[in-house]
């Protein structure tokens, strides 16, 4: 990767960061919607099951005073660690806009939710590496770029499948628990020291 620290970012139904530092300090937490409402407003508007590429978002105009007020919701203030479910944010404040626009607003969003994960780092990343399946969404990733310092780059831009990765992750952590090793940690549950976790059931 050769820069760090880095903002590793998994955009699926909600969005989550894993923030690695200088010395391998890691902070992890939900940033808030990833693509579950811009899917849901697809669905509920008959175009589709979820906006391919970023297509609909990318025609639509983003309405600023409602993505403000989805922006000033309590969670993106409150203290780590903290987590969300898919249904943790109601898309009612959006009904009324056109397909387009109400996709325009839901990615901006996502993205700026993201952004606002900066709060909580100590530096900020010298880059951003985007998985997930939002990192398809053209417009999610144009947002985001638009509103961080440094360089936003898809998973696949440092090597890796970002089809696959995911479940890379969970073989990995799987090998981690057979061997005893630390699972969570302080920085990504608020555990209070490194530790393993998962039950080992023998056939």
């Amino acid at each position: 990767l050769g820069k760090m620290p880095a903002a590793f970012v998994n955009i699926g139904g909600v969005a989550n960061v894993t923030y690695v530092g200088q010395e391998g300090e890691l902070i992890a937490f939900d940033t808030g919607p990833g693509n579950a409402l811009i899917d849901d407003w697809m669905v509920r508007h008959g175009a589709g099951a979820y906006d391919q590429d970023g297509t609909a978002a990318l025609s639509g105009r983003v309405d600023e005073d409602r993505l403000h007020e989805a922006l000033s919701a309590h969670y993106f203030s409150a203290p780590l660690p903290k987590s969300l479910d898919r249904d943790a944010f109601d898309s009612a404040l959006f009904e009324g806009l056109s397909l387009n626009d109400g996709a325009a607003t839901l990615a901006a969003f996502t993205a700026q939710a993201i952004g606002k994960a900066r709060e909580h780092f100590p530096s900020e990343p010298a880059i951003w590496v985007v998985c997930g399946g939002g990192r398809k969404n053209k417009a999610i990733m144009t947002r985001l770029a638009a509103h961080v310092e440094n360089a936003v780059v898809p998973v696949e831009a440092i090597g890796l499948n970002g089809d696959s990765i995911e479940a890379e992750a969970w073989g990995y952590l799987a090998v981690r628990a057979l061997e005893g090793l630390a699972l969570t940690f302080p920085g990504t549950t608020g555990v209070p020291a490194p530790t393993t976790g998962g039950l080992i059931a023998n056939p």
